[in-house]
């Protein structure tokens, strides 16, 4: 039973109208979608400035000091390869960043329908943020190492 003027208690886990962002939709989504459109440029840009020529869109710091592949060495030409439609040329170039792609844009889609709505981030959301940031992180790192091995080496660029 409430009392008289008291508020009734909130589930914390529900959203309702008044925790809602108050700003338009179009200013919440601003940076993502700015974002998106920086990597559909880049894209494009990529797709008609072939980096499988040597040093055209320069070299890897990490390659040119050490010899050492990193996770993204091959990660344009691979972009580049799915622009052409060819996978089997992207996933030979970069096998890791094909294979991430879709989970960043996955990522990107639900950050930008969530922002559009203005349905506050909440914190079991941003655990798996982190803890997926973490698992992504750690493969990353052991593709590094596994590429640059003898038994690896069909995996470098």
């Amino acid at each position: 039973m409430t009392q008289l003027g008291a508020a009734p208690a909130q589930s914390s886990t529900t959203y309702d109208a008044a925790s809602r962002d108050a700003t338009s939709p179009w200013r919440r989504v601003r940076p993502l979608a700015v974002g998106g459109l920086l990597v559909g440029v880049a894209t494009v840009a990529l797709h008609f400035r072939d980096p499988h020529q040597h040093g055209s869109w320069g070299m890897c710091p990490l390659y040119a000091l050490t010899g050492i592949y990193c996770p993204g060495c091959g990660g344009l030409r691979a972009v580049n390869d799915l622009t052409n439609g060819n996978l089997r040329a992207a996933l030979s170039s970069n096998v890791f960043v094909v294979l991430l792609m879709p989970v960043v844009v996955g990522w990107w889609l639900t950050a930008l329908r969530n922002r559009w709505r203005g349905v506050p981030g909440a914190p079991f959301a941003r655990q798996h943020a982190t803890v997926l940031t973490y698992v992504i992180g750690a493969v990353a790192v052991i593709f590094m190492i596994v590429r640059n091995t003898p038994w690896g080496s069909a995996l470098a660029p």
